[in-house]
């Protein structure tokens, strides 16, 4: 017999924040099952996020190449940022785009939000193709350093498809961007 959605929700008992950082805050909540049992959950905490498919006036894609700690590797992906508290995903997309890439963008088209990892992360990243671009000066932050790269729709299939272009956010985007 198929469960009725109210049959599937967690009851939170309890919640004690464990970090909190410049970019995410940890926590670990106590919540009860639909059976009565109760665990354990840990809830990394994010602020948002936005990323971008830049497209040039002759059909190239804009790409970033830089280091991802995490994963400790050079990866290769459409421009992405956190939100900034109060901002909106639009303005964040135009922000980023100018930062990381230096284009400017005359058309922004929302693709949709999405849950990065829903198992244990609240961030959602808002997905954007930006058109219309017009070139200015690229400003990255302090901290970031990026090589901003452009290649044509066929040349982004084949790097997917060979598993360079290998993020989540950048696959999702690319391919409802319709590269």
């Amino acid at each position: 017999m198929p469960h009725t959605e109210i049959d599937l929700y967690e009851k939170p008992v309890s919640s004690n924040r464990l970090f909190e950082g410049k970019i995410i805050n940890l926590r670990q909540d106590e919540v009860m099952l639909p059976n009565g049992r109760t665990v354990t959950r840990e809830v990394v905490e994010h602020p948002g996020a936005v990323a971008v498919v830049p497209i040039t006036k002759t059909g190239q894609v804009v790409l970033v190449r830089q280091f991802r700690h995490p994963v400790g590797r050079i990866i290769l992906e459409v421009p992405a940022g956190k939100l900034d508290r109060n901002e909106k995903p639009e303005d964040c997309a135009l922000r980023e785009l100018a930062e990381e890439t230096g284009f400017v963008a005359n058309k922004l088209h929302k693709l949709t939000s999405m849950y990065t990892t829903p198992g244990f992360s609240n961030e959602v990243i808002h997905l954007y193709l930006a058109e219309d671009l017009v070139e200015s000066d690229q400003r990255p932050d302090e901290d970031e350093f990026i090589k901003t790269e452009q290649y044509t729709p066929e040349q982004i299939r084949q790097m997917i498809r060979s598993g360079e272009i290998c993020d989540a956010k950048s696959l999702v985007a690319l391919c409802l961007a319709g590269i």
